[in-house]
């Protein structure tokens, strides 16, 4: 009995729940709600585009002129620095050696060039006027003995070899006197004009090394190029700084006091840009805020897409044309490097055509 009536209320059953199971796929899904309003311009025909926000300076990826053991870092994130002052430096030891070493050698150039300039001493005249006289002496010596010889009648009584002697001896005293006298005139003289010539090239070339180690110590202190707010450091004291293009910038540097939006725009679009047209900026997530903004320049050179906004509908092989943008600070509630969507008005006579 009960076998009877089972199937046919198992049949049913099913036929009930299949019956509810069409009814309830036939309902139609209601669409979500996005989890931000989006945007909503008030232009009819508009180029889009996604904007990042950087300086007005634009953001400077700080090195370094030499790499080396970083020894101090004199900012911090949020610090104002002025054209000049010193954002960080490397251990400069060796260098500052380097600089005493040319200290030295300019000073041992003065010196040589001054004892040159003051040349005679007036302690030298004296011994030179000694030696001249002694000369002098020595050849009348030599002459009286030469003389004695001469006289002498008897050549037996003298060989011819010892006159030839005293006839050298002579000779050579007298060399010797001229070469005395010679060396008091070129004592009295001075110095020699090309002496000094040289000696003054000697201390160019001195204060030149000098000046060129006090160029290398002062690259090991990197400095701010213009007066900006620090926005990131990625170096700490002790660790090591390389010279290049980094992937990662040891500080990056920039001034805000006046924000600009660097915008890309596909280069199928390009051809619609006026540079005339207006443009607004809408804070990504929270489309309530929003600035209009002011045409600064046209970066002439189309590149490719670098930046990824995320959509579906994103293509990855596009190139784009790149538009500067500034509005105040004030206006929007962002920082360098935070991405805004940015709506610039069609004005191309098909635009306007169909707006018509």
């Amino acid at each position: 009995m009960i076998r009877k009536y089972l199937l046919p209320l198992l049949a049913v059953a099913g036929v009930l729940f299949a019956v509810w199971i069409a009814v309830q796929s036939a309902k139609a899904i209601p669409a979500a709600k996005p989890v931000a309003e989006p945007p909503r311009p008030s232009f009819s025909n508009k180029i889009s585009g996604s904007g990042i926000i950087e300086a007005s300076t634009r953001n400077i990826a700080m090195g370094t002129h030499l790499p080396g053991i970083v020894s101090r870092v004199f900012v911090k994130v949020g610090d104002q620095v002025e054209p000049g002052d010193p954002i960080l430096a490397v251990d400069d030891r060796k260098l500052r050696a380097e600089l005493a070493i040319r200290h030295a050698a300019v000073t041992e150039a003065e010196a040589a060039l001054n004892r040159l300039k003051e040349s005679p001493r007036p302690e030298e005249v004296p011994i030179a006027l000694a030696r001249v006289k002694e000369a002098e002496a020595i050849l009348e010596d030599f002459r009286l003995q030469l003389g004695v010889v001469e006289r002498v009648t008897d050549r037996r009584a003298v060989s011819i070899e010892d006159i030839n002697k005293r006839r050298f001896a002579v000779a050579i005293a007298e060399a010797r006197l001229v070469r005395a006298q010679a060396d008091l005139t070129l004592l009295k003289a001075g110095s020699w004009e090309p002496d000094i010539d040289v000696a003054k090239a000697a201390l160019a070339r001195s204060q030149a090394e000098l000046q060129a180690a006090q160029v290398e110590l002062e690259r090991l202190t990197v400095r701010a190029p213009v007066a900006g707010e620090v926005l990131q450091v990625n170096i700490r004291p002790g660790e090591f700084a390389q010279s290049g293009v980094l992937s990662e910038p040891l500080l990056l540097l920039g001034s805000v006091d006046r924000l600009h939006v660097r915008v890309d725009i596909d280069e199928n679009d390009a051809w619609r840009f006026n540079l005339k047209a207006p443009a607004v900026a809408y804070l990504r997530g929270h489309a309530e805020y929003k600035t209009d903004l002011t045409f600064e320049y046209v970066e002439r050179y189309v590149i490719p897409k670098r930046s990824l906004t995320g959509e579906s509908t994103e293509r990855v092989d596009t190139r784009v044309l790149q538009v500067i943008y500034s509005f105040p600070k004030e206006k929007l509630p962002v920082y360098a490097g935070q991405q805004v969507d940015v709506y610039i008005e069609d004005r191309t006579p098909k635009a306007t055509e169909g707006k018509n």
